[in-house]
Parts: structure tokens; sequence; C-alpha cells
């Protein structure tokens, strides 16, 4: 008998030595035959992973994330501890103690899986979820679970338990997009993961068990048994206390779709960055983790979308109300789920869509899309006349003319439960601000609303400049014998048509005549048939090569007089390039919006080396009409020489395009424009060094406002995308200018006036104001005025001390 039982206990013995020599045959097998398709270690340390491009402010404040995939990388050391321990829970409790394997979940699962016939079942670790999510396909075959066993063996001895949970972590996918665990707390609740509390912890940790299943915002019923679960595994591995547990369970489920988070709102110039890296790099670059560093001003990029989407609401608002968006049945009794009624409508800039509520005398009730119940007094919707085809009809006496219950409308909320009624403008306007010393854009805004409409105004929408060409015909007159002082006539004129074309009578924006004017008056009060004029004695291929030297292409220019008022079509970026010579002194900058260019690991790929305005440079002398080219356009944001991340030694000099006594006198012009002409509405701000030149042209379909000062230049364009008139009285002081005025109001708080010194080469003497000649300094009826030295006015016949006395130099005359 005992000989029989040593005999069944060596057989047992050796079939399971043989067995296991077998399966350690089989595995070995198994292994050299998957050897080549798996990753090596050297791969396994430099994997990439798929990371968005993101986008910044030149202060690093985040514009964008474009990808498609949504993922935010974090380092194991700043995901919160909740968050760990929400995940281990919910996926892997022993995580630390074991080595990647959790056998005996392996077992159990492949016995369920034979039994079952079906491969349902996993015991997927961390470490494994990690190799399958880095390295593998989500195939639930044999051969890929040998893989992942292999793979997830060189995890274990190649990382550190906490380099594999960052890294799973940073991998997994939840659904929307979202891939990672900062993004998913993007993603469900617009959160930071420092901002996650317990409840919204194990919701996420619950969802990558199913992702599809357990999404919060597809069935929040399924996401909240989950999220139970999480908090139930929290309570029993004694990461959380009960009480904690029930006040977790207790909370509503209240994941909503959230875009990505942003600090600054700049999407126009997020699309230019995304359209600038493919170009360069491809159109894997999207995925590849690059960070464009823009020269955009975060707290003046607030304010230029500000001021637009105000001057856009209070233009509209001028010409009527055109009615609700909709109208959605209310029940007679009960809450209804206003947010759900309005879910079809989006928020479109800064206005709201709500729901009317109640009507009552003056004032109404609603509810606002996301945001809850707000009152809407009289003062915030008294505004709405009814628009009547091209007119308004009669103020409304009380709400109920306005609005009624159940009436889906846009508001401006307060976010102290009070709302203005607003409608979304049918007018368009764009804004771009920048440096005039190098190019740098420091703001930019191409419409009210880019997701509403992508359509980059500032450098895509090519308009007609009106008036706001005035300045670089003025510039062309200065430098061909014309003085401030020059009289010109402001009188009708008629130019006669050639073949079949009508006469052309050409009228002043006021259809008023001043007779003699001095060519300073002129330009303040925009005076077209003085303008028609000065064309007309230039030559209109003098004027054209002229401005070609502010970088405005020759062959959109009109060869008739009729360019004097402006019938060029440009963009407003092209007329904020040729204000910047003008605020700089005189050079050809060149405008741009990408600083610099990093890759994942952070090293500089590209920087820009801009031209800068420069007096103390040596560079060429003042260019003669039409010597410069508009060229130089390569050179700012071109790749620096001597290495990729390498800074240039010192800025490259811009070319200088009119000469300083040139732009002194048409910067002193132009600051009289606001000081007394079309521009003094901006003498609101109070300041002494801002100059600028209004814009409108036939029928007001492009009404500008163009000002700087020498450290910030704005160009602001309003009209509409399919051109007609923006309505009767409508010009650039009423709807461009004020918007102008807004932006720079915050632009320009707590900067010090400063102001261009005056350059060798002016002199300042007393004229008279009817007839522009030089009258002597004791003269009651002179007026002082500045000229360039070698174009000075005659003397007053019969005056003794005509020529006054010259003062070159000194304080600058604004």
């Amino acid at each position: 008998m005992k000989w029989n039982w040593f005999r069944l206990a060596a057989v047992a013995l050796g079939s399971v030595i043989l067995v296991t020599f077998l399966g350690a045959y089989a595995l070995a097998c198994s292994y050299i035959y998957l050897l080549p398709s798996l990753p090596s270690i050297e791969s396994m340390r430099n994997v990439e992973l798929q990371v968005p491009l993101r986008v910044y402010t030149r202060n690093g404040g985040l514009i964008a994330q474009i990808g498609e995939q949504r993922r935010i990388p974090v380092t194991y050391e700043q995901i919160p501890q909740r968050v760990k321990q929400a995940f281990l829970a919910a996926e892997d409790e022993r995580f630390f103690a074991h080595h990647g394997i959790d056998y005996f979940g392996v077992v159990r699962a492949v016995l369920i899986d034979f039994v079952s016939g079906d491969k349902t079942q996993g015991a997927s670790t961390i470490t494994m979820q990690a190799a399958r999510n880095m390295f593998l396909t989500l195939d639930k075959t044999y051969r890929r679970k040998l893989q992942e066993t292999f793979v997830t063996y060189r995890m274990e001895n190649e990382f550190t338990k906490p380099e594999i949970f960052g890294l799973y972590l940073n991998v997994i996918f939840f659904g929307q997009r979202a891939y990672g665990v900062a993004a998913a707390a993007e993603t469900f609740f617009g959160k930071t993961l420092g901002q996650l509390d317990v409840a919204e912890a194990a919701t996420i940790a619950g969802i990558p068990k199913a992702p599809s299943r357990f999404n919060p915002i597809v069935d929040p019923q399924a996401a909240t048994a989950r999220r139970a679960y999480v908090l139930r595994r929290m309570r029993e591995l004694g990461y959380i206390d009960a009480a904690t547990a029930e006040a977790a369970n207790r909370e509503p489920m209240q994941a909503r779709a959230h875009a990505p988070l942003y600090e600054v709102e700049a999407p126009y110039v997020a699309e230019m960055a995304r359209l600038e890296l493919r170009q360069r790099f491809g159109a894997g670059a999207e995925s590849s983790g690059y960070k464009v560093y823009t020269t955009l001003d975060g707290r003046l990029q607030a304010a230029a979308n500000t001021a637009v989407r105000t001057g856009l609401v209070d233009y509209d608002r001028r010409h009527g109300w055109r009615g609700p968006a909709g109208h959605v049945d209310l029940p007679a009794h009960g809450e209804p789920d206003y947010d759900d009624l309005v879910d079809e409508y989006s928020a479109i800039g800064n206005l709201q869509p709500a729901v009317v509520e109640s009507v009552s005398g003056r004032d109404a009730r609603a509810w606002v899309k996301s945001v809850g119940q707000v009152s809407m007094e009289w003062q915030g919707m008294s505004w709405a006349r009814r628009q009547v085809r091209d007119s308004v009809g009669p103020a409304p006496r009380d709400a109920a003319q306005i609005l009624a219950r159940g009436d889906v409308v846009y508001v401006m909320a307060d976010g102290a439960g009070h709302a203005q009624l607003a409608q979304v403008p049918e007018a368009q306007s764009a804004l771009v601000a920048l440096d005039p010393n190098d190019g740098s854009i420091v703001a930019l805004v191409g419409g009210f609303d880019y997701f509403a409409n992508k359509y980059n105004r500032v450098t895509q929408a090519r308009r007609l400049p009106g008036s706001g060409f005035k300045p670089f015909l003025y510039s062309a007159a200065l430098e061909n014998g014309f003085t401030p002082a020059s009289v010109i006539l402001d009188a009708p004129i008629v130019l006669e048509g050639t073949g079949s074309e009508d006469s052309w009578r050409p009228e002043n924006f006021e259809r008023e005549f001043g007779g003699p004017t001095r060519l300073r008056d002129a330009l303040v009060y925009s005076r077209n048939l003085v303008s028609i004029r000065i064309l007309k004695e230039l030559g209109i291929p003098t004027v054209i090569n002229y401005a070609a030297r502010f970088g405005f292409d020759p062959r959109s220019m009109p060869h008739d007089l009729t360019l004097a008022l402006g019938t060029l079509a440009v963009t407003p970026l092209d007329l904020a390039a040729g204000y910047a010579v003008f605020a700089n002194g005189g050079y050809r900058v060149t405008p741009y919006f990408i600083d610099r260019i990093e890759d994942a690991a952070g090293q500089v790929v590209w920087r820009a080396a801009p031209r800068r305005a420069c007096s103390d440079c040596a560079d060429s002398a003042p260019a003669e009409a039409g010597a410069v080219a508009v060229a130089d356009r390569t050179t700012a944001g071109a790749a620096v020489p001597g290495g990729a991340g390498a800074a240039p030694a010192q800025p490259l000099p811009a070319p200088r395009v009119i000469s300083a006594q040139n732009d002194y006198l048409m910067t002193d012009m132009m600051a009289d424009v606001i000081r007394r002409g079309t521009g003094r509405r901006a003498l609101v701000l109070g300041r002494s060094d801002i100059a600028g030149k209004t814009g409108t042209t036939n029928d007001a379909r492009d009404t500008w406002f163009n000002g700087f000062t020498p450290n910030l230049e704005a160009t602001v364009w309003v009209g509409f995308d399919q051109e007609r008139s923006l309505g009767e009285a409508e010009e650039g002081a009423r709807t461009a200018l004020p918007i102008w005025i807004q932006f720079m109001r915050e632009a320009l708080k707590g900067v010090p006036e400063q102001r261009r010194p005056m350059p060798d080469g002016i002199v300042q003497l007393r004229i008279s104001a009817e007839t522009g000649a030089v009258v002597g300094a004791e003269n009651p009826e002179g007026i002082p005025e500045i000229f360039m030295a070698n174009h000075l006015p005659v003397a007053h016949e019969g005056d003794a001390n005509s020529q006054g006395s010259p003062q070159a130099g000194g304080e600058p005359i604004f």
C-alpha cells in the first residue's frame, strides 16, 4: 500500500514537473515567436504620446488646445491623492504589491471565458492596461493577451511603480475624445484635477472599465451606479470614511460636455497658429505636442474681445429689434427643464440663450441656459424698437410689446441675477492691434464669434479703406512740395467720363464745401474734394509708387482719381501695418504673431527674427518714392541663423520708408484729427499722445478707425460680410471709433503719455489761417504751424517780420 502511495505521489510530481516544463517551453516559444512584434526597451522609454498642439500668449496664458485627442499630460506628482486612490479602488487595489500580473485574476478570467465561450472577462492590472493602451491593440485575442503579458513584465522591470501609474493615468481612454485623467476632468466637469471633489474623482475613475457604458454624459444612471461601486471600494480600503462616501453618493450627476479650458480667448489666432504649424511641420504637428507662443498680450486680447462685442451690440440696437430667436411652449404648471428646451441654441460671443418665463409691466423674468433665473429690467430692453424694413418703429411702452412667455432670446447676463435683452448682431467687426516698433500683433479679433463664423476678417476680408487712405496720400503730398499750410480749393468738381462712362461728381461726406482750405484742415475734416485735387496734382503713378512704401500692393490700387477716396482693397492687417509706419517714426515693419515654437520636449525649434524700427541703427537713407518694394515680409518670422533656439545677437533694423520730418508732420496732423476733427470722440481718453484717422466708404459699406501712440497701433473695421450699407448717419466716427476708444482705454491704462520728440529739420512759424502764408511773429491773426525746413511757405506780402522765428528741434507739438 505504501508503495502504491509512493508511486502515485511520484507520478503526480512528475506530471507537475512535466506540465511546468511544457508550460515554460510553450511560454518561451511564444516569447520567441512574438518577440519581433514587441516594443523594444528603448522604444518603450522614448514613447511619444499624441499630445495636442497648444497655443499660448507671449506670457504663457493658454489660448487653445488643438488635436484629434484631448490630452493634458501631467506628472505623477501633479495628480491629487484622492484621484489616485479612486483609480486604485476601481481598477487595481494591489497595484503597489504585485509585479504587474494578478495570476489568480487571470486564471479566473480564462476559466469564465472558456465556460461561456466568449471573451468578455478580463483581469487586467493597471500595468497591463498601460501596456495595452501604449503599445498594443485592443483586440480580445489570446495572441494579444500574451503580448500584453510580456510587455507588462518588461514594464515592471524597466519602470518604477509611480512611473507606470503616471503613464496609465495619461494614456487611458475615457470617451468624448478624452485621453488621460486631466483631459477627462476638463471634458466632463470643466475642472482641473485639483478642483475635483470625491464624487467627481470616483465618477472619472469608474469610466475606463467601459467608456461607452459608464459615460456620465451619455448614461448618467449607469455612471451613477458605477460611481457608487467606486466609492464603496474606496471606503472599504480606508481611503475615505463612511460619511464622505455617503455625502458623495448623494451628489447629483452633474457631468456635461465642456470645451477645452483656456485662459485667453483668441480662437482666430489659434487657427492662424494651427495653419502655420501644418505648413511648417506637416499635418502631424497637431498631435506632436508642439507649443506655439504667440505675441498676444492676454490683457489686451480680452479688452479687444469686449470692445468688438460691445460695439457691435450697440450698433445693432440702434437699428431695432428683429424679434425673438425662437419660441417654446411652456407648461402651465410645474417646472420644465429649461436647459433642455434651449439645448439647440448656443452661446454666441458674450450673448447667452434664455427662455422668457414671465412678462409683467416693464419687467420680465427669464431662464438663462447654464446660468439660471434672471430678471430683465426696463432699462435693459427699452431700446427694442421693432425693425420695419430699413427703419425702426416707435419706442415700446412696456415689456409685452417686446417679449412673450416662451420666447427664446439672447441676453447679456451680469452674473448677479440680472440680464439685458440683446440679439446676435448681423454686422461684423475686426480689430487688430500691434506694436509698431517691431510689428508684433498684441491683440486680434476676427469677428463677433469665431465658432459662429470662422471667417477671419483681419486677415481675409479685403475691403475699401475709404478716407483711411488719405494719410498716405497726404504724406506723398508733403514729400512732393506741399506743406500743412498749403491751400487747396474745396469746391465741387466734375470729372468727365470717357466713352460710355458717366461724369463723376464726387462730394464731401457732409455735402458741404469749405472753399480754400489748408492741407491740415483738409485732413482733419476729411475733405474728399481736396484729396482728389491733391492726387490730380501729384499724379496717380506717383501716389501708387509712394503708397507701396507702406506695404500696399500696387496691383490692388485703381489707376484713377477714385484712389484719393480709398478705393483700393486692403485687409485690416494691411492697413494696420501701414499706420505702424506713422506710429514708429517712419519705418516699415512686418506684422507677425508667433514669437517662438517649442517641441514636446520644450526645445525651441523656431523663433521669430523681426526687423525693428530703430533710429540708432545703421540703416539706409530714406527711400525715394517707389524705391522700396513691398518687401521684407519674409524677414519677420524667419528662422534665426546659428541655431534653432538661438536668439539674434541684435535686432535687424527695419527699412526707413519716409523721413522723420514727414512722419512728424503727419502724426501731428492726425493728432489734430482727434483734437478737433472727425476723431474728436477719442478726447474722452484724456490723452495728448494719440493720433489717427477715420474712414467711411460710399453708403457706409465699410467704416474704420485707425489710431496709434508711439508704442501701440490699432485698426478697427465695421461692416457687413455681404456688402451693404450700415445705415443712414453711420460712419467711422460712430461705429468703429467707439470700439477703438473702449479698447485703447484699457490698453493705455497706467501707461504714461509718450510723444515722439521733434526731429531736426522741423521749424515752427506763424501763418495766416486763411492764406497759409507766413506772417509776423507778433501778428495777432497768426496761428502756429510746423514745416519741413526744406519746404517752407511763402511770406505774406508786406509783412516786415514775415519770416518769424523758426524753431528747430525742441518739444514735440500735438
